[in-house]
């Protein structure tokens, strides 16, 4: 390391890092879309596990995904309400990726139990369009819809767009604006507060240069690696540049104690440097490992969204450190101001309240702690949308007339027989009638509707059931019947919208439905749907906390056992460690706020990132000792503070824009990584250096002991 100082001080080395910057960040923004992507079948890629059943029922019972739109007269006239339906109904029908449009216009629901069902809403002044779409994406279709809709919907008729296609878009959309406007908006706000606690530009500008590049190179990186901009990867930039701050800040507080000491001007930027990075070094390398590791937790997860994010933040981890390494002691030994020389600060020997400090620390994550079982990881589909906001609102009278969320039933005789025949088609009657009498249960479709349905035909009522179903699977009906009862008739598909507002759990509603099937005589084979994947998305958000946070912690063991190197600092590291993810977890589980899958890895990025502030304090305190200073741990504590409250301000006040979002997510990842970073502070200056001295010959006497 002794050939950087030259490179470091060398006066063109800080313009040839602006350059750098410059092209790394028009590179990605060149190349890199910034447009989240996110999987259709709510947050599940196509290959993962999870999406098998999904997978099987399309493959058994053919149907398009449907977006619901809720239309409602707010002008109380009958007649013209559906003249306007009818021309929505025209102007949708020829919209590209639409394939057919069931609405009074088109279906009387007076006639029909089927058309009653899926148009009819509680409301008299108001009906569904059931719009059935092609597998045309999201992002495509949804404005398509929104056009077709827009000249429709005046002060005569409230129209509300539901449906998977146009919820997963929703949440497209929120955090792509919530990429655009809070990662800048983060990114300013971490270069006002470096401003006014460095109160010098070069160290800004610095800052920015080594942050952005680190941002650009990860994303130019993940990009060749296949991995594009999804559901967690969208706070991608702002997680990448706190991990570079991060680095920063503390070599920014050791080149400053480095350069007040004494010697003359035109040494001082060689020396100052190459002391605040060998300073630094160790400290940042094993802070990158513990956030490598806190991502590499992330890779067991088996949702692709948790993968990819374990993939980029590893990236963006190694990409930090080489970054800041590179780059931003360029700034700090050319055009950074030395700091005036100012007395050492006097370090006392004694820390008073050591027993009472660490009384209430335990006192509060134990505390913390017994809100750990009371964590929301099944947050209702209405969690993703700010309460008031239009949207929240019309999906919750969606959900309140029929249900939002689909689940879908495949049910069988146990024996073997046809659906159709009769001693099964009773029961498959007593199913619907079991399943409408549920009030998780809203719109249930099934093949019993769909011969209700073909009995109001003439004379139908002369034909059997087996006749009937014959006619619904043909050709001359489009073979709708396929859609809810296999060729060979041994199947049946009972497809029900579930109602969110309900506030039921999933877990325990889709057991009881299972029990629904088994009493009327039949075999449940395949459960499937949205509700049954936010069910499945819940469990693994919950296996993901629970393996991947205890995984990392004994990962951190080993990472604490090399930093401290003796087994009572080791474990005095990992046990304030291990106190950030249940302060957080706690903390969310008393407050009822939910840890949905966009909210989930912040425990495992607080953790990992918290972990700095705690390694930096120890490797200092160690060279200290080596030094032979009386009390390492207090000057430990006096020399590390000013970094690690500045990081942590930092953190909190980018972070802390987050919960300006209105996207609910969003707001819960800032807020998690807030509340992590904090605890991660308090740890660090307040719990372990007195932790540390416990049991030594004075208490209160900060010394080696633990180094």
């Amino acid at each position: 390391m002794q050939s950087f100082p030259n490179t470091w001080t060398r006066r063109g080395a800080p313009v040839a890092s602006l350059v750098l910057a410059g092209a790394v960040g028009a590179a990605a923004v060149a190349l890199v879309d910034l447009s989240p992507r996110v999987e259709g079948e709510f947050f599940f890629a196509d290959d993962d596990p999870q999406m098998q059943a999904s997978r099987e029922v399309a493959d058994r019972f053919p149907s398009g995904s449907q977006i619901v739109l809720r239309a409602e007269d707010l002008a109380g006239d009958r007649a013209a309400y559906r003249a306007r339906i009818a021309a929505l109904t025209r102007d949708l029908l020829v919209v590209p990726g639409v394939d057919a449009v069931y609405s009074l216009a088109t279906n009387d629901p007076g006639r029909s139990p089927l058309y009653a069902r899926i148009l009819n809403t509680p409301d008299d002044g108001a009906s569904n369009l059931i719009v059935v779409v092609d597998e045309t994406d999201p992002e495509v279709l949804l404005p398509r819809v929104e056009a077709t809709v827009q000249p429709h919907a005046d002060e005569a008729l409230d129209v509300v767009i539901s449906g998977v296609p146009a919820i997963v878009e929703q949440i497209r959309r929120s955090l792509y604006r919530d990429l655009v406007v809070f990662s800048g908006a983060a990114a300013a706000v971490f270069a006002l507060i470096v401003g006014v606690v460095y109160r010098d530009v070069a160290i800004v500008v610095g800052t920015l240069a080594t942050c952005l590049t680190s941002v650009g190179t990860t994303l130019l990186v993940v990009r060749v690696l296949g991995v594009g901009i999804g559901l967690l990867t969208a706070n991608l930039v702002t997680i990448v540049f706190v991990l570079t701050l991060s680095h920063v800040v503390f070599l920014t507080a050791n080149w400053r104690r480095a350069a007040r000491e004494p010697g003359d001007d035109e040494t001082f930027r060689a020396r100052a440097v190459l002391s605040a990075v060998c300073d630094t070094w160790e400290g940042s390398f094993w802070s990158m490992a513990t956030t490598l590791l806190g991502f590499a937790s992330l890779l067991v997860a088996t949702a692709r969204p948790l993968r990819e994010l374990g993939i980029a933040g590893g990236v963006g981890a190694l990409v930090a450190l080489g970054i800041a390494y590179l780059v931003y002691p360029t700034f700090l030994g050319t055009w950074a101001r030395r700091p005036a020389p100012v007395p050492a600060p006097p370090v006392s020997g004694r820390l008073g309240g050591t027993m009472w400090v660490l009384s209430v620390a335990a006192f509060v994550v134990i505390g913390a702690g017994t809100g750990v079982p009371r964590l929301d990881t099944d947050p209702g589909l209405l969690s993703y949308f700010s309460e008031g906001s239009d949207l929240h609102d019309g999906l919750s009278r969606i959900d309140r007339d029929g249900g939002s969320s689909t689940l879908d039933l495949v049910v069988r005789d146990p024996a073997g027989a046809p659906i159709s025949s009769a001693d099964v088609f009773p029961r498959l009657e007593h199913l619907q009638a079991s399943l409408e009498a549920d009030s998780v249960v809203g719109v249930v479709l099934s093949p019993v509707v769909l011969i209700e349905h073909a009995r109001t035909v003439p004379f139908a009522g002369l034909l059997s059931v087996g006749m009937l179903l014959d006619i619904a699977m043909s050709d001359a009906l489009d073979g709708v019947g396929l859609g809810f009862v296999r060729p060979d008739r041994t199947e049946g598909r009972f497809s029900l919208r579930m109602r969110e507002t309900v506030g039921a759990d999933r877990e325990a509603v889709m057991e009881r439905l299972r029990r629904r099937v088994r009493e009327a005589g039949l075999e449940p084979v395949v459960v499937a749907g949205l509700y049954d994947l936010q069910a499945r998305l819940g469990r693994l958000i919950a296996s993901s906390l629970r393996i991947g946070i205890g995984g990392l912690l004994l990962l951190f063991l080993g990472v604490a056992l090399v930093v401290g190197r003796s087994l009572r600092a080791a474990g005095t590291l990992w046990v304030c460690l291990a106190g950030i993810p249940v302060v957080i977890l706690g903390a969310f589980g008393h407050l009822g706020i939910a840890m949905d899958i966009i909210t989930s890895p912040a425990a495992n990025i607080a953790l990992a990132v918290g972990a700095d502030s705690m390694i930096h304090l120890v490797v200092r305190m160690r060279r200290l000792v080596s030094s032979a200073a009386p009390t390492p741990w207090a000057s430990a504590v006096a020399q590390m503070a000013p970094a690690i409250l500045g990081a942590t301000g930092i953190v909190c006040a980018g972070f802390g824009i987050f919960v300006l979002s209105s996207f609910p997510p969003t707001q819960r990842f800032g807020v998690a990584i807030i509340l992590g970073t904090a605890t991660a502070a308090l740890m660090a200056l307040v719990v372990l250096p007195r932790l540390a001295c416990l049991g030594s010959t004075d208490s209160g006497k900060l010394s080696a002991a633990a180094g």
